[in-house]
């Protein structure tokens, strides 16, 4: 199953954001508050529950071309996926999204798609938004 968020325009330079990225504790800011619980992360790595009582774990793959962040599911993760962040310059500012790949069965792919295509959408939200200020 694939899935990307829609696409923003974040309002710094590539490289400032590219490096927010790259430290796991700040996807804190990303994430709705309001439906997660049990938050905790180093650098390289962050695990939460969501809604459901399911938990998720980030863990850092490294980087790639110095505009995406690679993301893979940790051990306590319902299924294995992969996330990518991909950041690029545009102008004077950051387009960015989020792609999403994730080896899931057909029921389970009915159950957590939307879900998700929500989340990651209010994630790169959530990233535009941190630098609004």
């Amino acid at each position: 199953m694939k899935i990307d968020s829609t696409s923003v325009q974040v309002t710094a330079p590539q490289t400032e954001v590219f490096a927010f990225l790259q430290d796991a504790r700040n996807f804190s800011h990303l994430l709705p508050q309001d439906k997660i619980s049990d938050w905790s992360a180093t650098e390289d790595q962050c695990s939460f529950k969501v809604q459901g009582g399911i938990t998720i774990t980030l863990v850092q793959n490294g980087t790639a071309d110095g505009n995406k962040v690679l993301m893979k599911s940790g051990e306590k993760s319902p299924f294995p996926f992969n996330l990518t962040i991909h950041v690029k310059e545009s102008g004077s500012e950051t387009e960015g999204y989020i792609a999403f790949e994730g080896e899931v069965n057909m029921f389970l792919k009915m159950m957590v798609e939307k879900p998700l295509t929500n989340l990651f959408n209010y994630m790169s939200t959530k990233l535009m938004e941190h630098y609004q200020k």
